[in-house]
């Protein structure tokens, strides 16, 4: 009986070496099948589209087809929330927001996770900048005019967001708060598309859109822009003033995207994609026609797991205060 239980502790402590080495070998390995990228939104929007664009570049990379599952609900923390309770083996990621990894912390009362503390984060890819648009008909031409207008009719305006705690409701929301506008009423659609066909319609009267989808309405006359609301001008309206230039100092409301894993992932698999995001970003097709969607693409400096860590946690805390304050929960 005692050599009996002393072969298997030998036999134990022979395993165990290997036993330690088998993520290290997993992730050396990575990825030997099909990877799944969440998208926590519907098809066709903003952050669809800068994923599809992702994952046709990562799947040539990686020797292995990066599947886009679109998942939504909850301000996309259904679609978030599958990944943090998944699996921890690498196969499945998620393209979060500043929606999904830190409005939803505070929007909501009960959110599905700890943006924070329940996933690896991995590289922030890109920011994209809110537009302030109106009604073509709005009596205002710049963000000044707006400011005055707004404050002396706010009981009786409406402005439209793609959803509660979209980067469209917060941006305005957020603009609302500085600007002592509290008093407009919100008018939330199901995505950005039948939001903008109201606006264009004059039936509300300011959203803070994603550029890519204000882009073409703003083009064609159909809706009028009149602030970019990034500290920087954007790519793709290079004469529009920023609301930091037309006196809103320090203001700035975009979202952004990144990839995060579950926090449990191996750190080899982390920064094995790290690597193959950062290979697609610098690839020119897909950094021209991210940028051509209005994409400002992240800095080098700011491509590590780390900086990426550090934005959420920070945007958590920035985005609290104005979401307390308009008294706003879900």
């Amino acid at each position: 009986m005692k050599n009996t239980s002393r072969r298997a502790l030998l036999a134990l402590a022979a395993a165990a070496p290997l036993l330690a080495a088998a993520p290290a070998v997993e992730a050396q390995t990575w990825p030997t099948r099909p990877v799944t990228m969440i998208i926590p939104f519907a098809a066709g929007g903003p952050t669809d589209v800068l994923g599809r664009i992702m994952a046709e570049r990562m799947s040539q990379i990686l020797g292995q087809q990066v599947v886009v599952e679109n998942v939504g609900g909850a301000g996309g923390m259904t679609g978030t929330a599958r990944v943090s309770r998944g699996s921890p083996d690498g196969y499945s990621f998620v393209l979060g927001t500043v929606g999904t990894h830190a409005v939803n912390q505070t929007l909501y009362k009960q959110p599905l996770y700890n943006a924070a503390t329940d996933f690896a984060p991995v590289t922030l890819i890109a920011e994209v900048p809110l537009i302030l648009i109106t009604r073509k008909d709005f009596p205002a031409t710049n963000l000044q005019e707006f400011i005055a207008h707004v404050k002396a009719n706010q009981a009786k305006m409406q402005f439209a967001s793609a959803g509660a705690g979209s980067a469209v409701h917060l941006g305005c929301l957020y603009l609302n708060s500085v600007i002592g506008t509290n008093d407009v009423t919100h008018v939330p659609y199901r995505g950005s598309a039948p939001a903008i066909q109201d606006l264009i319609g004059g039936r509300v009267d300011y959203m803070c859109e994603i550029s890519s989808t204000a882009m073409p309405h703003i083009q064609g006359g159909a809706v009028k822009a009149l602030a970019t609301l990034t500290a920087n001008r954007s790519t793709v309206f290079p004469d529009l003033p920023t609301a930091q230039q037309q006196g809103l100092q320090g203001f700035e409301a975009y979202t952004w995207n990144a990839f995060f894993f579950h926090k449990d992932t191996p750190p080899a698999i982390v920064e094995r994609l790290r690597a193959v995001t950062v290979e697609a970003m610098d690839t020119p097709a897909v950094k021209e026609r991210l940028e051509s969607l209005g994409a400002i693409m992240a800095t080098p400096e700011r491509r590590g797991p780390a900086y990426l860590g550090q934005l959420v946690r920070s945007e958590i805390e920035k985005w609290a205060a104005p979401i307390r304050a308009s008294g706003v929960s879900q």
